[in-house]
């Protein structure tokens, strides 16, 4: 017998829609048909909405609770549900992770991962590490790393604690061997060095030269290069934040070629274009200075066409929950120092709905499969992702006849702004499930604090 059952939704899947009732027993799907039994169950009325899969957002840099700022993991999950997304990933600060000898370790970012997130999230969450240069045993890590139920982890080929190409094929090699799968920030460090030091050296300091001090071209030869290390190691490899066409065109050769690589891009490079950076004062551009930078129309197109096509896997928020009163600051500082990152965790279904579906440029079913279905598949969360007998209960009811304007104001995460200020979007979330039980109902966060687990992956069948 059911304990709740969602009623007369319209359910979609990645590969069909229907109408249907949804039952839930314990937490986890138990019937998906026209009409189940309704006999001293609960009941959803879903009628006139979509039932989701909840979003998996694999990309966040949600950031972990401190003595002065105790609330903000716990904030951002309670934006992740309001926005529809479930399960979220994280990835840990490179400058966390202090062991009990006093250096950089994989194992000891893990441990206060756990530590400082347990009771903390409304939603389920998991990590995805950060190898770092600063890092004194990376490698020799990552087999217990993985075994410990974090199999995906993420290197840099630009910052100061990138990894060279000699590190990176290495780490490539390990994650092939024991089973796990590298996500890689791809642009290319020596031009982006030489063009930032010349910007400089110009006295170009506005916010705007952030952008131009990392060209597409530099993204697309660095994500060339990391297709290639990828083949040539025999590796799966994960490109975070893919922004422009000529990056796209090295990751669909690379697929045509047989080699094992999947990428993402993100709601910020399908809906915003680089004109903000000439048509927006220097106080709305500092919110749009991310890496890498917002790009051309033309750019946004290939994104979307290779989205429709499979060509792209994922979209992924990228989430950094920065504000412009402490880590972006107005008056502007110099354009390099300036914090690289812009919220997203809650905006995420609703921009791809929107500027996706709503616009013809998606169907529904690419549309989850985008958001749900491929990230927790390629990301090892077996129970989550889709709405099938057996999977856990995480189910968004959406509203399609919604609409509304993106303000700030209506929001939740712990930032102090939006890049999607003033966007008119389509649809709206309604009720979120997290294993069965509401977080959010009829637009109220009815959740609790610490509901939310952390889930342990293996990418490994079994």
């Amino acid at each position: 017998m059911a304990d709740l059952v969602v009623t007369g939704g319209t359910v979609v899947t990645a590969t069909r829609s229907v109408v249907a009732d949804v039952a839930i027993t314990d937490g986890r799907i138990r019937a998906v048909r026209r009409e189940v039994a309704r006999r001293g169950a609960e009941t959803i009325d879903a009628n006139g909405l979509l039932v989701l899969p909840g979003s998996v957002d694999v990309h966040t840099h949600t950031r972990l609770p401190t003595k002065q700022q105790p609330d903000r993991f716990f904030t951002d999950s309670v934006a992740a549900a309001f926005g529809g997304t479930t399960t979220f990933l994280a990835f840990n600060n490179p400058g966390t992770g202090i062991s009990e000898a006093g250096s950089r370790s994989l194992l000891a970012g893990l441990r206060e991962f756990k530590e400082r997130t347990k009771a903390e999230s409304a939603v389920d969450f998991g990590l995805s590490a950060v190898l770092s240069g600063e890092q004194k045993n990376p490698l020799g890590e990552l087999p217990r790393l993985i075994r410990a139920g974090v199999p995906t982890f993420k290197a840099f080929m630009v910052y100061d604690f990138r990894l060279s190409d000699a590190q990176l094929f290495a780490a490539m090699q390990a994650s092939a061997r024991y089973g796990g799968m590298l996500e890689i920030h791809c642009e290319n460090a020596t031009i982006v060095d030489a063009l930032v030091a010349g910007e400089i050296r110009a006295r170009h300091t506005a916010c705007r030269y952030h952008a131009l001090s990392r060209p597409s071209y530099a993204e697309a030869e660095a994500t060339q290069r990391a297709v290639a290390l990828a083949r040539a190691a025999g590796a799966s490899i994960y490109i975070v934040h893919l922004s422009c066409a000529d990056a796209l065109a090295a990751v669909v050769a690379g697929k045509r070629a047989g080699v094992s690589v999947r990428a993402e891009t993100c709601p910020q490079y399908l809906a915003l274009t680089d004109r903000l950076y000439e048509e927006a004062s220097e106080a709305e551009v500092i919110k749009r200075v991310i890496s890498p930078p917002l790009r051309s129309t033309e750019d946004g197109a290939a994104l979307w066409a290779g989205l429709a096509s499979g060509a792209l896997d994922v979209v992924a928020s990228d989430h950094v929950p920065d504000r412009v009163a402490v880590e972006k600051r107005i008056p502007a500082p110099r354009f390099d120092r300036i914090s690289n990152g812009a919220p997203g965790i809650e905006t995420l279904l609703t921009v791809l709905y929107s500027e996706g579906f709503a616009k013809g440029r998606l169907s529904l079913e690419r549309m989850v499969d985008l958001l749900a279905t491929t990230p927790a598949r390629l990301f090892g969360l077996r129970t989550k992702g889709a709405i099938e007998v057996g999977r856990d209960a995480d189910l968004v009811l959406f509203d399609p006849a919604a609409r509304r304007v993106l303000h700030q104001d209506d929001l939740h995460h712990t930032s102090d702004f939006t890049p999607y200020e003033g966007l008119d979007v389509a649809g709206a979330v309604r009720t979120v499930l997290v294993r069965g039980k509401p977080v959010i109902r009829d637009g109220e966060f009815v959740g609790k604090r610490g509901s939310g687990v952390f889930i342990e992956r293996s990418l490994q069948d079994g």
